[in-house]
């Protein structure tokens, strides 16, 4: 048997070979396009706005209290609501207080609020802020 009979006997022919380039072109085409339509909806249909947070510190206020100080960084004008925390000895949740906090036409700002706790806090976190 010569090598073009066995080539088609077992289906690897030139013309097969060419449909399987070409299969294979345009899969990695529809992928590629599919990646830089991913890639512009990310980067243009996404608000533009940030929120960042640190915490700055906290302080005892009582048994069933305590005083959550952080700063918040967001676009002028933009209104947003933060979830404030407070933890105990063994990081769990005893206190949790939301605050709204409206806009201003400075980035950065500093706040401070007391949260009420079920038992001793020994720290006060800022939890996450979003966009309202």
């Amino acid at each position: 048997m010569s090598a073009n009979e066995l080539a088609e006997r077992y289906g690897r022919t030139p013309r097969r070979s060419r449909r399987t380039l070409l299969f294979a072109i345009g899969f990695g085409v529809i992928i590629v396009v599919t990646f830089a339509a991913w890639a512009i909806w990310v980067g243009l249909f996404q608000p533009t706005a940030s929120v960042e947070t640190t915490d700055v510190g906290n302080s005892r206020v009582s048994d069933t209290a305590i005083r959550v100080k952080w700063e918040l960084s967001v676009n002028p004008g933009t209104s947003t609501t933060c979830a404030v925390q407070a933890l105990n000895s063994d990081f769990a949740i005893v206190g949790w207080k939301i605050v709204a906090v409206p806009p201003s036409n400075s980035r950065s700002r500093t706040f401070s609020r007391v949260v009420k706790t079920s038992e001793p806090a020994v720290s006060g976190l800022i939890y996450r802020c979003w966009l309202t």
